[in-house]
């Protein structure tokens, strides 16, 4: 019977051939894991199947079973061609690799067992292909190809378009694509979406069509997920055993007061819970949300604990490490060699880790889905309790943990947002079809079409995109912009132009942007140093930052340089913006229901029943349980019930910092940085255009910050009333012109759509020259009527980063009157907004001062609160 749970184990042994059953009972004992139980027999019969289930629970055999099974029938029966039957696009090499060996098990087994039996067998061949791949593996593979190749999904482009290589796709009956959730939410996942229609175009040509199978431990919305793996018009069948694991999951708070306790008694107390975690379990993961935190976290458990904690038993992982030393962490951990390895996010996927039994994460990983992801790696087989615990030291992150975990114990996972209708990976592909010969436009559409990502394009943007490559906007030529593609109106084709197209193509496609670093100077022409180029998108001129320890006020940019003056002003950006993970929308609304429910349970209940509640229905320690009663009660009686926000109430707080002669507003929205980022320059361009004035801007998960000069007055609450949703997205694209972000933003996707030509030639263009020939380039292509470089870009910022769709629902709420905005006024701002008062000095250089503050804010609401207690 095939219940929740899928088939039993015997019905699905009873699918297998007899070499695969018996490899199965030899290795699985002849027992299959939930998901293998669902999968197996859909993926038997042919149907696209998305399989979400955590971490260890044997989603990768799932997927892979019926199909080793299949290629297994073959080799026993007709024998194998010398061609590929299925695809597995990965988003990692590591995981590639990874794959690459757990194949290597049930193929190597299945072909032994047939060998003891002595029945004829193929032997099935795998092999991997990506950007590191020597010529020579390439060319062995075009003349032998082996039926399962590993990729990613940039490589599949590639193929698609090397005529070589493709014949041995027309055989393809199988794709898998792994972490599909890490894809989807990204241009390589749209980009992948229309490689796999244009990939059954060639399958149908040879008279054939495949099986689409996704994996991912957690995603949501699980259907549309399944619409952009399949693309339109076709069914999928979804296998959800998220929760087939258990968790054991709890929020820790190293210290009671995390305000008033001093820095070094709360350092003191981190590592001393960490060692004794660490002391506590075989193996145990540190995810931070920096690179750097990551190896300050390794070098402060091998100071304080230099008998513990050895370069021999411990280390770090992150992107900015060579390969080398990433893969011999990986090893270690694969091997259980190590006792304890901080990482950011480098280790979030793929990488089989079986001995790690505890996740610790120091921070908030900002969403549930983040959350399951990094702790899904302990208790890596399934049986094992996946054991996760998160330590806070931030009092705004005490709350959105609290809810976090919450949340993820029942179930719930954050939304991803699939982009849409992107022009520059339109423009990849349509140059990549014209190289396959003469192509009908109509026939193109209708390929776009059937992908997911671009299921409502119109045709007129598909003709920007081929007025564009074939050059038809005067004064491309003459800014060395040539046409990429031949577009004849009258018959209604395109085809490739060129001798040197293909290799144009070749060198120049893919979707990961090319970075680089700042040089700083000062406009006396002193080095300062460097910054990532990531951390401009929020730098306006006259925004303050810190950088080497000192302090620098941002002039102007001019290529891969950054012209700065020193300044004592305080700093409005902090040093670890461009590695901020951002709060989820969807968890920022959860969280304004927990402080909803909080502020009606202060009404009817004493503290000491409200810590006990809170331990009884969170997974929390009684430090955070008490940490989140004192905001709350603090804030209340500070400036009363109104001035905690809910779903149905944005708070703004006005105060006068006669200091720095400026007049602030702290918008309390709790919708995550990706609103808080687009909503604030909304409101930022509204007060400069009215009030005709500067305005500073700063930004935070739990709302945002407007500043301007103290002889000037603003009424924010008049402006929010009066955002319409129908003008959100041209009052960003006002907002955002000629800033940082849209330059950066322009570039990158120049690159992709070939405008700026990373690789010509043998000539490689570093990112830095990019974005040289970037800023000369945009005012141009501001002037071309409906340029798609142009609109594409600001699609990108106004859709994707800033999530404008999100924007638009709050502004409804706040025009059909289902959302209050409350103004308050304080003397000094209130707990609920210190993190958004502190934001510019939340760096480690300026530590000291920001606790300073906390303590100083403490102190006002504390003394006001007992002024008004005994007046």
């Amino acid at each position: 019977m095939a219940g929740q749970e899928g088939h039993l184990d015997e019905e699905i042994s009873g699918l297998l051939d007899e070499n695969v059953r018996e490899w199965c009972i030899r290795q699985l004992k002849g027992r299959f894991t939930p998901p293998q139980r669902m999968a197996v027999p859909l993926i038997h019969e042919g149907k696209n199947v998305l399989i979400c289930s955590p971490t260890g629970s044997g989603k990768t055999l799932a997927a892979f079973l019926a199909i080793i099974n299949d290629l297994a029938v073959r080799a026993r029966t007709e024998g194998l061609e010398d061609s590929i039957y299925c695809l597995y696009v990965s988003p990692l090499k590591s995981l590639a690799n990874d794959i690459h060996k757990n194949l290597s098990l049930p193929l190597e087994g299945v072909e032994e067992i047939a060998r003891e039996r002595g029945v004829r067998h193929t032997p099935i061949r795998h092999a991997i292909r990506h950007g590191d791949t020597s010529r020579a593996e390439k060319a062995k593979m075009a003349r032998k190809p082996p039926h399962i190749l590993n990729i990613t999904p940039e490589t599949l482009g590639i193929l698609l378009n090397s005529p070589m290589f493709r014949e041995n796709l027309r055989t393809v009956r199988w794709v898998v694509v792994d972490e599909i959730h890490s894809l989807a939410c990204s241009k390589r996942g749209v980009h992948l979406s229309v490689s796999l229609e244009r990939l059954e175009d060639l399958v149908k040509e040879a008279g054939g069509g495949f099986v689409r199978i996704g994996c991912s431990a957690t995603i949501e919305p699980l259907d549309e997920v399944g619409r952009f793996l399949v693309g339109a018009g076709r069914e999928v069948s979804i296998v959800d055993t998220r929760f087939a694991r258990e968790f054991d999951l709890e929020l820790l708070c190293p210290v009671p007061d995390l305000i008033a306790t001093p820095p070094e008694d709360l350092s003191r107390h981190l590592y001393s819970t960490i060692h004794r975690l660490v002391g506590e379990h075989n193996n145990t993961l540190i995810f931070t949300n920096t690179r750097n935190g990551a190896e300050r976290i390794l070098h402060n458990l091998r100071a304080r604990y230099p008998e513990c904690y050895t370069e021999e038993n411990t280390g770090c992982h992150h992107g900015s490490m060579g390969t080398e030393g990433r893969l011999a962490i990986e090893e270690k951990l694969k091997a259980g060699r190590v006792k304890v390895v901080t990482t950011s996010t480098s280790l979030e996927l793929g990488v089989d880790m079986p001995h790690v039994d505890l996740v610790l994460q120091v921070g908030s990983p900002k969403s549930v889905a983040a959350l399951l992801q990094r702790i899904g790696r302990a208790g890596h087989r399934l049986g094992e309790v996946v054991k996760g615990r998160i330590i806070v030291l931030d009092r705004d992150e005490v709350v959105e943990c609290a809810v976090m975990l919450r949340e993820g114990q029942r179930g719930f996972v954050d939304r991803i947002h699939i982009p849409e209708n992107c022009l520059d990976v339109l423009a990849q592909h349509v140059f990549g079809m014209a190289l396959e010969g003469k192509q009908q436009v109509k026939e193109i559409l209708a390929v776009f079409r059937r992908s997911h990502c671009y299921k409502n394009l119109e045709e007129d943007d598909l003709m920007s995109v081929v007025s564009y490559l074939a050059g038809e906007y005067a004064g491309l030529e003459e800014r060395h912009i040539y046409a990429k593609i031949w577009h004849d109106p009258e018959t209604g084709t395109i085809r490739k132009r060129g001798r040197y197209a293909r290799m144009i193509y070749f060198l120049n496609s893919g979707t990961i942007p090319d970075e680089f670093s700042c040089d700083v100077l000062t406009r006396a022409g002193a080095f300062a140093g460097n910054l990532d180029e990531k951390y401009l998108e929020r730098m306006n001129k006259g925004d303050v930052f810190v950088l080497g320890g000192q302090r620098y006020k941002f002039a102007y940019r001019r290529g891969g340089k950054l012209y700065v003056d020193p300044t004592g002003d305080r700093p409005t950006i902090p040093s670890w913006f461009s590695e901020k993970l951002p709060l989820s929308f969807d968890l920022g609304l959860h969280t304004l229901r927990f402080k909803e429910m909080i502020l009606r349970a202060m009404q009817t209940m004493e503290t000491e029943d409200l810590v006990d509640m809170l331990l009884a229905d969170y997974p929390i320690d009684e430090n955070s349980a008490r940490s989140i009663c004192a905001i709350f009660e603090q804030q209340v009686r500070y400036l009363g019930d109104l001035a905690v926000p809910t779903p149905d109430r944005i708070v703004i707080e006005e105060q006068v910092d006669r200091e720095n002669h400026r007049r602030l507003y702290y918008f309390m929205t709790n919708y995550g940085l990706r609103f808080n980022d687009g909503f604030s320059r909304i409101v930022a361009f509204m007060i400069a255009r009215d009030v005709t004035t500067n305005v500073s801007v700063g930004i935070s998960d739990t709302g945002f910050l407007v500043s301007i000069p103290l002889e000037k007055k603003a009424d924010p609450v008049h402006f929010l009333q009066s955002i319409r949703a129908d003008e959100c997205r041209e009052v960003l694209e006002e907002a955002v012109g000629d800033t940082q972000l849209e330059k950066r933003v322009f570039r990158i996707n120049a690159a992709r759509s070939f405008m700026i030509l990373r690789n010509y030639m043998g000539r490689k263009r570093s990112a830095r020259r990019q974005q040289v020939s970037a800023d000369m380039l945009i005012a141009f292509a501001k002037r071309l009527p409906g340029f798609a470089v142009m609109r594409e870009t600001y699609r990108e910022v106004i859709e994707d980063r800033f999530e404008v769709e999100n924007i638009k629902r709050i502004v409804n709420g706040i025009s059909a009157g289902d959302i209050e905005v409350v103004l308050t006024h304080a003397a000094s701002p209130s707990p609920l907004a210190f993190g958004i008062a502190t934001l510019g000095i939340s760096d480690a250089v300026y530590a000291q001062d920001r606790l300073s503050m906390l303590r100083e804010f403490q102190r006002r609401v504390m003394s006001s609160i007992e002024s008004e207690a005994a007046a």
